[in-house]
């Protein structure tokens, strides 16, 4: 096992690392911009190395600094949670060339499936079903309009190096198609570093559910069952829940159990997501994510199991300490993200400095957060500030709590609003009671088109 795990990252993921460093006797060093020196995640890690300022690129970007800051505290291993380095085959490869375990999966798989296009092409050759879509991206508009007319509208066009529902574009109309392909190369650009795209049929009103996986090196592989993600504003998640309600179990126990024949077949290792849409019936293979998520805390909490402990296990060369059989779900999990956004403004972020910070605690209730009062909040970095997570022995009990615990949630700062009060709404709107809703619910409920 290491000895010390150096976290690149911050947040709420760089705390939540840490933490269970701490419970594994490892020792942890957080690095963090000049805008972090007095994060949460600095007073839990065991070492702290300011790598730059706040610019992400100048600091949680830097390799470099990022590789010095490892160097000069002994670190063997490298935990880059999500976001920012964590799909990076470059910043894996480096770490190995410098003696660096990369706590993830191999530079090859991560090519291979951070690639989405190539990631379709590899997932349907493993037995995955997937839309109709182009095979390979196209080279500018007039072939992305030619392939769009042969798969049929609507499509959606998607940055080859896409993620956290970045890097999408859904066209309805052909003679949006050649506009839409430009403005989402560009953006796909501009984000990513990778213009490239590729097309798919896209589906009008499905389910977004994914697949949580574990895999070591010896051969061993479980799912901790399916999540549901179906919640989302601009294709990126808001709440999630496990198990997906008002499914077919058949269903998502043939949706698990491919997912880990998938992952196998393409040699992964590690913790990853394997993401579907469902419509109806059927189930369609979207992406797979080489990272812990956002929302790993509902699948530990149905099911027990310390997801980055695993992860650190297994870069560590230790196979999984459990079976498939050793899984076995309990009860419900919901996680609702509370961002410091502006719903009413476009979910626009906002920036400020807490003036009042009060979590919710209560039965079977997590927070996972940075905040505290006294923090402040700049546009540097992803808005998300706190993941509630509730558990109940069946689901309306785990939204009732969760309900319960957002009402408590005080967030105050000057300049500073949150998504709590949509996160409420949306808990009581009727279709996502039932469990009629779909990725478009809040759409509907706001009025969007």
């Amino acid at each position: 096992m290491f000895d010390t795990v150096l976290i690149a990252n911050r947040g709420e993921i760089a705390l939540r690392v840490a933490r269970t460093c701490r419970e594994m006797g490892i020792r942890s060093v957080a690095v963090c911009s000049t805008a972090d020196l007095h994060s949460a995640v600095t007073r839990v890690a065991d070492e702290v190395v300011c790598i730059g300022p706040p610019a992400a690129r100048r600091s949680y970007l830097n390799i470099p600094a990022i590789i010095e800051a490892a160097r000069r505290t002994g670190a063997q291993a490298v935990h880059p949670g999500y976001g920012f380095l964590s799909e990076d085959p470059d910043f894996a490869e480096i770490c190995a060339a410098e003696g660096l375990t990369f706590i993830g999966p191999t530079p090859e798989i991560m090519n291979r499936l951070g690639d989405k296009a190539r990631a379709r092409a590899t997932m349907a050759e493993a037995g995955l079903p997937v839309l109709p879509g182009g095979e390979h991206p196209p080279d500018d508009a007039a072939e992305a309009k030619e392939a769009a007319d042969a798969i049929g509208y609507p499509v959606i066009l998607k940055a080859v190096a896409g993620g956290g529902g970045r890097g999408m574009k859904v066209v309805h109309d052909p003679r949006d198609l050649i506009r839409a392909f430009h403005d989402t190369r560009a953006s796909a650009r501009a984000v990513f570093g990778d213009g490239r795209l590729y097309l798919e049929r896209y589906v009008e009103s499905a389910r977004h559910v994914e697949v949580q996986v574990l895999l070591d090196n010896r051969g061993n592989g479980v799912h901790l069952g399916e999540r549901d993600c179906s919640v989302q504003r601009r294709h990126q998640k808001l709440i999630e829940e496990t198990p997906a309600p008002g499914l077919d179990p058949s269903l998502t126990t043939h949706m698990c159990e491919a997912a880990v024949k998938a992952a196998a077949a393409v040699g992964f290792t590690g913790a990853g997501t394997f993401e579907f849409l469902v419509d109806g019936t059927d189930f369609t293979f979207m992406e797979v994510n080489c990272r812990i998520q956002v929302e790993h805390p509902v699948s530990e909490a149905v099911t027990g199991v310390d997801l980055i402990r695993q992860q650190i296990r297994v870069a560590a060369g230790l196979p999984l300490d459990l079976s498939q059989d050793d899984v076995v779900p309990s009860g419900h999990a919901v996680e609702c993200r509370v961002n410091t956004e502006a719903p009413e403004r476009g979910f626009a972020p906002t920036a400020g400095t807490l003036t009042d910070f009060r979590p919710p605690g209560g039965p079977f209730t997590r927070v996972d957060t940075h905040g505290f009062p006294g923090l402040t909040i700049t546009p540097d970095y992803d808005s998300l500030l706190a993941k509630v997570i509730t558990w109940g022995a069946d689901r309306e009990t785990a939204l009732e709590r969760m309900d319960r615990a957002l009402a408590e949630f005080v967030v105050e700062g000057h300049g500073v609003s949150t998504t709590i009060p949509l996160l409420r709404k949306v808990l009581r709107e009727p279709d996502f009671r039932a469990a009629r809703h779909d990725t478009l619910l809040l759409t509907r409920m706001l009025g969007e088109t």
